[in-house]
């Protein structure tokens, strides 16, 4: 007998991030703090302090979202200042965080595109992305949405015994 399995299609919805999902994203981030050079943390992000950092992002004005399929969290993305410097007030840096399942599915291109449209309305200029090299799928989704190489730092951080390099993309939203 053939077993046949019903696939369901699922919702992906993206919305602002609540202090509720500081758990769910603190999960999501601590896999690459602990398995990846994409973080630069060596530690665990509690989820207190990742309470706090949704609390920065959103006191600054900028946008943090999540990303929800059948009720749970696959990924989130946010702006947050680049620099202090008044003059910097028109630029952010972006980050962007998809659960590994869910890697290569299209997630954070849905959800830069929704923070890109916010920004957009937010009177943003200048979007910028460091990215720990190599990251071939980081380097792609960036692209994709039309950011563009603009500088590549050598060997600046360390991590798990080895010196890794950054690169920043940027575009200027018209």
């Amino acid at each position: 007998m053939t077993s046949h399995v019903l696939h369901t299609p699922t919702t992906l919805t993206i919305r602002p991030v609540q202090q509720g999902d500081a758990g769910e994203i603190a999960r999501i981030y601590n896999v690459y703090v602990e398995q990846t050079t994409i973080s630069f943390e060596e530690e665990v992000v509690s989820i207190e302090e990742m309470s706090r950092r949704i609390d920065e992002v959103l006191d600054a004005k900028l946008p943090f979202l999540v990303a929800e399929q059948d009720g749970n969290i696959v990924g989130y993305a946010h702006a947050s200042k680049w620099k202090g410097r008044c003059a910097y007030r028109f630029s952010v840096e972006l980050s962007v965080y998809i659960d590994k399942p869910h890697s290569g599915t299209g997630i954070g291109s849905k959800l830069y595109d929704e923070l890109f449209r916010l920004l957009r309305e937010l009177g943003v200029h200048a979007l910028i992305a460091g990215i720990s090299l190599p990251n071939e799928a980081s380097v792609a989704l960036h692209e994709k949405l039309g950011m563009t190489k603009v500088a590549e730092f050598k060997q600046i951080g360390f991590k798990f015994e080895r010196w890794i390099d950054v690169g920043y993309w940027q575009v200027t939203l018209g």
